[in-house]
């Protein structure tokens, strides 16, 4: 196989980038529960003056609408930029819900976000560059570090309020969500 054809196989055959984010680049399309997704926004979540991670949104198709990201399969990446112990990872995730939920719609998910606990206590301590990723479909949340499950989680409530800590009335970062919810 000559050069030229061997460049043109290999850039056929390896994922486009649909952005860069900051020096990261971001596929352009996933799939979540075999469905394909598309790239739909993302941003930088910073603490203090500190990147923390690079988050992404996918979904079926751009959309600029919480409820549309609501009715399908989505994924929610994060890519991490520095070292996050497992215990920040999930008090922020619980900060992230609490401010966006009510109590009756926290009480419901309880059990939920106790099984988030231990899923996210089984990461550890998240090194900087790897990727987390929350996958909606068929009613199932699936966690996954570095592209290997780590658990699920059932209920659309549950990942309604996982998605809300990006995307909801109190999200985690104003600019975050609207570069998420772009389109």
């Amino acid at each position: 196989m000559n050069k030229l054809a061997l460049a043109f196989a290999l850039a056929v055959a390896l994922p486009a980038a649909a952005a860069e984010i900051d020096g990261v680049k971001i596929a352009d399309t996933a799939t979540v529960g075999g469905q394909p997704l598309v790239f739909n926004g993302g941003g930088i979540r910073t603490k203090v003056i500190f990147k923390v991670y690079n988050v992404s949104l996918y979904v079926p198709a751009k959309t600029t609408s919480l409820a549309t990201v609501l009715k399908g399969p989505r994924r929610v990446q994060m890519n991490l930029r520095r070292n996050v112990d497992a215990q920040s990872l999930i008090d922020a995730l619980n900060e992230g819900i609490k401010d966006n939920s009510s109590a009756a719609e926290l009480s419901a998910i309880q059990p939920q976000i106790t099984q988030l606990t231990t899923i996210m206590k089984s990461l550890g301590d998240v090194k900087e560059g790897a990727v987390v990723t929350i996958d909606y479909a068929d009613d199932i949340t699936t966690i996954a570090l570095n592209g290997a499950a780590k658990g699920t989680i059932n209920g659309a409530a549950f990942n309604a309020a996982l998605v809300r800590i990006w995307l909801g009335a109190k999200p985690v970062q104003n600019d975050v969500k609207a570069a998420m919810l772009k389109g």
